[in-house]
């Protein structure tokens, strides 16, 4: 199995239709120990059950800096090491430009934007002890394109700002042989789009992609594993695109 042993951190991980939840499945089918991270209101304990007893939730707060470092202890206490983190927790409004409130912006970044820097603080130190490990980051196709399905520009700002803050954190960890890369899922079929597309627009959309269709959760479960793995040891500063083809340069 590609990831036998190893100890994988998620954020974000405990709604059992979405990306994190899904990535946690394929992860575990590889043979990793999952650590699931999330709001108590989202049973992050009760998700990590569903996985069996050798993983566990942890309930953290990605915006908040004592949280991180507790989850981040209790993972290491349990597991003694960590070597993948996924960094997942994100969340999206619909807003145009002159929309976008004070709190709108706050709630935007902080959790994509400053969740992503401060689990990665978090962990960075365990991998720099082991000389060894992967974070990987979600950006979205909004980045890059300029805005996306749902999402408004605070969503594109924050996945552009995860795009640069891992780059970065590639070059400076690359000599302890952690690699950061970034995923950019195009629209994926979760129940985060649930009720918010009709499925004539639905249609549209998947007619303008070269695949035919929108992703699934496993779509991106798949790259992460990938990125996880040891497949992809010379891959650092990657931004890897998991769109149908949508973003076709």
């Amino acid at each position: 199995m590609l990831l036998q042993d190893r100890v994988a951190i998620i954020t974000g991980g405990a709604g059992i239709n979405g990306l994190g939840y899904a990535t946690a499945r394929m992860l575990a089918a590889h043979g990793a120990r999952v650590a699931i991270l999330d709001l108590d209101s989202a049973h992050p304990a009760a998700a990590a059950a569903e996985l069996g007893p050798e993983h566990i939730g942890i309930v953290a707060d990605v915006t908040n800096k004592e949280q991180c470092e507790a989850a981040t202890q209790a993972v290491l206490q349990r597991y003694g090491r960590i070597d993948v983190l996924f960094n997942n927790a994100g969340i999206t409004q619909p807003r145009k430009t002159l929309d976008i409130s004070a709190a709108d912006y706050d709630a935007v970044l902080d959790v994509s934007l400053r969740g992503t820097l401060l689990m990665s603080q978090a962990v960075l130190p365990a991998m720099q002890r082991q000389k060894s490990g992967s974070i990987i980051c979600t950006s979205s196709v909004s980045a890059q394109r300029g805005g996306g399905i749902l999402g408004g520009p605070h969503y594109s700002a924050a996945k552009a700002g995860v795009l640069g803050l891992a780059r970065a954190m590639a070059r400076e960890f690359g000599a302890d042989n952690i690699r950061v890369n970034s995923i950019t899922p195009g629209l994926i079929a979760t129940d985060i789009i649930r009720g918010k597309l009709t499925e004539e627009r639905k249609g549209e959309i998947a007619s303008d992609i070269p695949l035919g269709r929108l992703g699934r959760a496993d779509d991106i479960a798949g790259a992460v594993v990938f990125l996880a793995s040891d497949l992809s040891s010379y891959c650092t500063g990657v931004t890897l695109d998991v769109n149908g083809g949508m973003l076709i340069h």
